[in-house]
């Protein structure tokens, strides 16, 4: 009888103990001035994970924001302030793996041929001249990659709207 209750108590540990891990690496990402380079948060970041501090007040970010799109040049593709070029506009709402903290994270540090390599498909339709570029080994850290979105989150009010809410579990 002993075993038993010993297995039981280990068994509910064990599983609380994983709760609570959850938990904490879900609360911890992602803290504001996070020098932790982006490619190396999503190594240990579960998918879903990626919330972007800044959420609460883009606009204080966006001209620092704006200014570090420009330095990655992703305004070679995306336009000046994100109304597209031979890419995607960033304005509009068809975003085409979805709008939420963590794809778009993922998708500039990864690119979108990683990201599908990872089990993510198109979900919207726009037109797109070439695949997105990784970006997770250029930009420096994981806080300067969430002040570029921070700033595109101002070209695009609407998609705030949709930060928490992934149109996609790739794996689930």
């Amino acid at each position: 009888m002993s075993k038993i209750i010993t297995g039981v108590l280990a068994a509910v540990l064990v599983g609380g103990m994983s709760m609570f891990a959850g938990t904490a690496t879900a609360e911890e990402c992602c803290p504001k001035d996070d020098q932790t380079p982006p490619l190396e948060l999503i190594e240990k970041t579960p998918l879903g994970g990626l919330h972007n501090p800044y959420n609460d007040d883009v606009d204080a970010m966006a001209e620092i924001g704006h200014k570090k799109y420009l330095s990655y040049s992703c305004n070679g593709c995306h336009g000046g302030g994100g109304g597209g070029g031979m890419c995607p506009p960033l304005t509009n709402d068809a975003w085409v793996y979805g709008a939420d903290d963590d794809t778009v994270f993922r998708l500039i540090a990864l690119g979108s041929d990683e990201l599908q390599k990872q089990g993510y498909t198109r979900v919207r339709k726009e037109i797109v001249t070439g695949p997105m570029p990784p970006f997770g080994d250029i930009i420096k850290t994981s806080d300067e990659l969430w002040r570029v979105i921070a700033f595109i989150r101002t070209k695009n009010p609407s998609s705030m709207e949709r930060v928490d809410t992934p149109v996609q579990t790739p794996g689930q």
